[in-house]
């Protein structure tokens, strides 16, 4: 007789001699977020685009409609563009993305604050929904290391069709190929999870007493979507507003202090208003001249933020008179970040643990 990893009696091993060694008894914590090109060359770029855009859940009108477009012009002219930017951010010293550096850190983090509290029981990895590491590597190691459980956590706090939804097709479809399927759970959205909500509070309050100058207002810039999803049933929008307001209150201020935007506009759709590069412009001509930025939809920097955020959305405030701006990084591998994961991780593991 012997235990098994739940430590419930077992009967006796009646495998034959020549069984194949199976690992069983390990629980996977695989955390996920959206991907990086593997380069900034014109091929790695197309590459990882192409993937990207291909993605009917990002992009859902009809493939007979939109991959000529796709495959004919814009991914012959995209891939430059896109890689000058990326070039600007890269890691170089890695030779990666920073979203790439961040996830690793993240995952390292997390896997030393479970060990702590769990021992070795857990097996924590992390893979991106686009290009490197792939969720099928990933979950394939995991299967090979005797995970009989995977707790499968999308990194993106508030829910949207085009990002949460779609790592978990990623994830399922990969499951659908297996011989021996884990059992599996997904995590759901936190966008009002008091350590998240409290993480941001703090780092704005760590943020604004280091400045000389306290801005007027603090711009909350959310990742954008067509306006039309909100319409077919997609909640991102309302888990924004309400990841908005709930920052605002427990930062104790008055209202109109703290205001919501939307960026990265793509296509010719309406999207989700107001538009941050919009938005600030607007600030600065009426009078509004210091400002800080937020971004609560992110949960690493990533060229949205280092870039987009910290370039075009900066030069539009001060082109339209601003005169201070200041970003406040993503919480990163922040240690209240990995403390709100490793919380949520563990009341997702409950019964498993």
């Amino acid at each position: 007789m012997s235990r098994d990893h739940s430590g419930q009696m077992t009967g006796p091993n009646h495998k034959p001699s020549d069984h194949p060694q199976i690992n069983t008894g390990k629980i996977g914590v695989l955390i996920a977020n959206l991907g990086t090109p593997d380069g900034t060359d014109y091929w790695s770029m197309r590459r990882y685009l192409n993937e990207f855009l291909s993605d009917q859940r990002v992009i859902d009108y009809p493939r007979w409609k939109w991959q000529p477009l796709l495959q004919l012009i814009i991914l012959t002219k995209r891939p430059f563009s896109s890689g000058r930017a990326y070039r600007s951010i890269w890691n170089d010293a890695r030779n990666e993305g920073p979203l790439l550096t961040t996830t690793r850190v993240q995952s390292e983090k997390l896997a030393e604050a479970l060990t702590t509290s769990l021992g070795d029981k857990v097996m924590v990895d992390f893979c991106m929904r686009y290009g490197n590491p792939s969720t099928k590597s990933k979950v394939e190691r995991m299967l090979a290391a005797g995970c009989d459980r995977i707790l499968f956590f999308p990194l993106y706090p508030q829910y949207a069709g085009a990002s949460t939804a779609t790592a978990n097709d990623q994830f399922f479809a990969v499951l659908a190929a297996a011989k021996w399927q884990p059992a599996v759970r997904t995590v759901p959205a936190y966008y009002d999870h008091e350590l998240y909500i409290k993480a941001l509070v703090q780092s704005v309050e760590v943020a604004y007493e280091g400045l000389k100058i306290r801005p007027d207002a603090l711009v909350a810039s959310f990742h954008g979507m067509p306006e039309r999803y909100l319409a077919e049933g997609d909640p991102y929008f309302c888990q924004c507003t309400k990841t908005a307001r709930l920052l605002s209150e427990r930062l104790g201020w008055p209202d109109g202090q703290l205001i919501t935007s939307f960026q990265s506009k793509f296509g010719p759709e309406e999207w989700l208003k107001p538009a941050t590069v919009d938005e600030v412009a607007r600030l600065a001509r009426s009078g509004i001249k210091n400002i800080a930025m937020i971004a609560p939809a992110f949960s690493a920097d990533c060229l949205e933020t280092l870039e987009e955020i910290n370039k075009e959305i900066r030069h539009s405030f001060i082109n339209a008179g601003g005169e201070t701006f200041t970003y406040i990084p993503c919480l990163n591998a922040d240690a209240a970040h990995i403390g709100m994961m490793a919380e949520i991780v563990k009341t997702n593991l409950l019964g498993w643990i």
